[in-house]
């Protein structure tokens, strides 16, 4: 048995903060993205298509941020909890597929970075996730460069199924 889930994510750019996207920093990025965590917009979008998947809720239900010990909290750390959540559930995570949206960072040649460090945390094949970028050429809170957001599909299947 296969479920699917979706997940959204966007947070401000702001300075004086590391840029992480898809569990990769991006060193030498003028401005970071704003949050209680480190705001990595791409593994908060894939957390929330895993739990969407199997109805468990949001990111914010199980890692608030209210909580202090999420305070700059890696991205990479929530998608391992999600992940240990979606296999005490009987699942096992299929394939996850992300589109990262941004006109203030090109992604070009990080995207398969990305692509094996989100592999590496969900303890799956590289090949089984997809990293897809794309700009809003100008349009909107991506395109004026204020915010990057971040998309992403799942598929979970039963385990032994």
């Amino acid at each position: 048995m296969y479920r699917t889930g979706i997940g959204w994510d966007v947070h401000s750019l702001v300075e004086g903060r590391e840029l992480w996207l898809g569990g990769v920093q991006f060193k030498g990025a003028e401005k970071g993205l704003e949050g209680h965590s480190d705001a990595d917009v791409v593994c908060h979008a894939i957390c929330d298509a895993l739990l969407g998947a199997l109805a468990l809720g949001d990111i914010g239900e199980h890692f608030p941020d209210t909580d202090p010990k999420y305070k700059d909290f890696p991205g990479t750390e929530f998608l391992k909890g999600v992940r240990d959540m979606v296999t005490q559930h009987g699942y096992r995570i299929a394939n996850v597929d992300c589109v990262v949206m941004s006109d203030a960072v090109r992604l070009g040649n990080r995207k398969k970075e990305m692509q094996t460090a989100i592999a590496s945390h969900l303890g799956i094949e590289s090949g089984r996730v997809g990293v897809k970028a794309t700009t809003w050429e100008g349009h909107g809170a991506v395109g004026r460069g204020e915010v990057i957001a971040a998309q992403a599909v799942v598929a979970v299947t039963k385990t032994g199924g």
